[in-house]
């Protein structure tokens, strides 16, 4: 029985107790007012209950006025109608006036209209029609105007409602945006700051635990923090609590999460900003919006100021395409750098910002005293890649044979943020298979996805092209395995994969510098899939198009940049820091130009002789590879050793298992590319 009762309740009356109940919605004003101006609009046009019946001029003439049973007539001017009003004795007459309760017109009336084309000719057919009928019984019609103030008023008023309306949602939407500092929502806090406050009462849930790897930049930001908590135990040697940090290094490395740390772990005001937070459409906005930014951090010092990606208003001065226009960024900049060292000292406040195109920045943010330190957050090596696996690892289900140090090894040249990425998508690659739990080869796999893309073994090639791919890709193999700086092989593939006809995948050594022989060895290896389709079939194809590429742009670094060219000397024209003023030319001359493209051309050209001639003296085996390859569409480094024997120049670490999967992928492919660069 009490199931059937609560079946039969309104959902808001169900589960008192809080089960199951809906809540009803919220009562808004805004309903009434519109009920209101509903009401009253419906009852002015309307007109209910006073509505006279329309009727024609020849039954008027004809039958009421013929028979005296009309009391008087009304023109009305400004309508152009007449109103027709008729005697009380004679209403029994005409009964269909009162069958509807809803459009009947009043007793006392008009009881009936019709329209006229002009007052004088209504007036003549008036006369003409009442020449028969005696002085006493003769109507003279009256006339009158009839006001519509309603209509007037909404005529006049409506215009300036819907400007005013327009007005008033256009700026309460902005001041949504532009008022997150300042509290309330009106247009005048479209100058206040939108900096997030952290404070002891926040719940931020990351601190420096969560930061794996990044030993020395974690050491920079923690004595921030410690500058913060214990500042006696600096300033009494005489020293001064830093001003600002800044946090430089590649995407996806730890920068921002740097950032949380801090603020989970500082016990101060965080305020927490983007640089594009500044930027708004108004002149001006920019600079009002950091002054209150500071004036809120002043207020609350000790704290923490954190402006991410500090690019968007950091721009070097004079460098952008207005042309030296009254650019608002630079005034947001000009307040900014203000703000953190000029007349007025900031005590207590300390400013942390990150980027990674730090080369743009404006000098005068860069110097000692606004940013103090440079904190260069590098892409993790060996070591601190197994310390990040170690922390997104901890929430995931694990086969209990998982290595970390495994994966680690597999995965040189990748950010915490692509780790975090390979641990998530081997989660849901599992899951697709239905597995309890994750295994090995759910993070080669996943690996595999993140650098080639998906697995297109639907596509349809040609026998023909499969075969050009197979020799392409063989090439690729034969000249890495036999060369001493070559990248060690890790496995080849036909199956195309993402925008990839076939790919070959490397574990390249983790080194600091690079010499020019182990960047020869590179091109050459490069080459040889272009080697290998001319030596083979005497033609060539498309499907080299991304190596060629890679290797003109290193033959270029080589000679331009890294000054490995004998002709061309010992020069590099390239700037690192990004402040150089050669922005429409070219820093060397003509003649420069032509050396440059000479020794680059030498250079490439070299490397593919080379690259033939290595084909060439291991022919049988490098076909003995393609077919191998054509056969099985997947190859792996021991299948090479089977057949060239063991490489002369070592086997580097991990790669002792034989479903192991690739890291660093040269692409056979017809369409433009992008290779993960390691």
């Amino acid at each position: 029985m009490t199931e059937n009762n609560n079946q039969n309740k309104s959902p808001y009356q169900k589960g008192k107790n809080g089960n199951n109940m809906l809540k009803p919605p919220k009562f808004n004003a805004y309903w009434l007012y519109g009920l209101v101006a509903v009401a009253v609009i419906a009852l002015n046009l309307l007109n209910i209950g006073q509505t006279p019946k329309e009727i024609s001029w020849q039954k008027v003439k004809n039958e009421m006025i013929r028979n005296s049973d009309v009391d008087r007539i009304v023109v009305v001017r400004n309508l152009l109608e007449v109103n027709v009003y008729l005697k009380s004795e004679s209403l029994d007459k005409y009964p269909s006036l009162f069958e509807s309760s809803f459009d009947s017109p009043a007793k006392a009336g008009p009881h009936y209209n019709f329209p006229i084309g002009s007052i004088e000719q209504f007036a003549e057919q008036l006369n003409k029609a009442q020449e028969n009928i005696s002085e006493m019984n003769r109507i003279e019609p009256e006339y009158t105007t009839h006001e519509n103030y309603f209509g007037d008023f909404i005529g006049w008023i409506l215009p300036f409602a819907l400007i005013i309306g327009i007005w008033f949602f256009v700026f309460k939407r902005m001041s949504k945006g532009a008022g997150g500092g300042g509290g309330g929502g009106n247009i005048f806090n479209v100058g206040k700051s939108k900096a997030k406050v952290f404070d002891k009462e926040s719940n931020i849930n990351v601190n420096f635990k969560d930061v794996a790897g990044l030993a020395e930049a974690k050491q920079e930001v923690e004595e921030i923090v410690e500058f913060l908590k214990h500042p006696q135990r600096y300033t009494k040697l005489g020293g001064k609590i830093p001003k600002g940090a800044l946090l430089v290094g590649p995407p996806g490395t730890g920068k921002t999460l740097l950032a949380k740390a801090v603020a989970g772990e500082a016990n101060v005001p965080f305020f927490s900003m983007s640089g594009s937070d500044f930027v708004e459409m108004f002149v001006g906005v920019g600079a009002s919006r950091v002054r209150d930014l500071f004036k809120q951090a002043k207020e609350k010092s000790p704290c923490i100021v954190f402006i991410d990606e500090i690019d968007a208003i950091g721009r070097a001065r004079g460098k952008n395409p207005n042309m030296g226009s009254n650019d608002e960024r630079e005034n947001t900049l000009n307040q900014l750098l203000t703000e953190m060292d000029g007349f007025d000292t900031n005590s207590g406040v300390i400013i942390l910002a990150a980027t990674n195109r730090a080369d743009i920045l404006d000098r005068a943010l860069m110097r000692a005293g606004r940013f103090d330190r440079q904190i260069h957050v590098e892409l993790p090596d060996l070591n601190e890649r197994r310390e990040i696996f170690a922390v997104h690892l901890r929430p995931l289900k694990l086969d209990p044979h998982i290595d970390q140090e495994f994966l680690a090894k597999q995965t040189p040249g990748f950010s915490g943020a692509d780790i975090a990425n390979v641990c998530n998508e081997s989660a849901l690659i599992a899951a697709r298979k239905k597995k309890e739990i994750i295994e090995k080869q759910d993070f080669l796999d996943a690996i595999d996805r993140i650098i080639g893309g998906l697995e297109k073994k639907n596509k349809i090639i040609s026998l023909q092209e499969k075969k050009t791919i197979a020799y392409h890709e063989a090439g690729h193999a034969t000249i890495s395995w036999m060369l001493e700086h070559a990248h060690p092989l890790v496995k080849v593939t036909i199956v195309p994969r993402g925008k990839a006809l076939g790919a070959a995948w490397y574990l390249p050594e983790e080194r600091s510098i690079t010499t020019k022989e182990q960047m020869l060895d590179e091109m050459c290896s490069t080459l040889g899939g272009r080697a290998a389709e001319e030596l083979t079939f005497a033609k060539i194809s498309t499907g080299a198009q991304n190596d060629l590429e890679k290797v003109t742009k290193q033959a270029i670094a080589m000679v331009s940049i890294f000054g490995m060219s004998d002709k061309v000397g010992n020069v590099s024209y390239y700037d690192s820091s990004g402040q150089s003023d050669y922005g429409f030319s070219k820093p060397y001359s003509e003649k420069t130009a032509e050396l440059i493209d000479s020794e680059v051309k030498i250079l490439i050209d070299s490397s593919y002789k080379r690259a033939k001639q290595v084909l060439r003296d291991n022919m049988d085996k490098h076909s003995q590879l393609a077919e191998l390859l054509l056969e099985r569409e997947v190859i792996f480094s021991e299948d090479l050793e089977e057949i060239f024997g063991k490489r002369a120049f070592g086997k580097p670490e991990g790669l002792g298992e034989k479903k192991i999967n690739p890291i660093k992928e040269e692409e056979s492919n017809n369409e433009d590319n992008e290779i993960k660069a390691v």
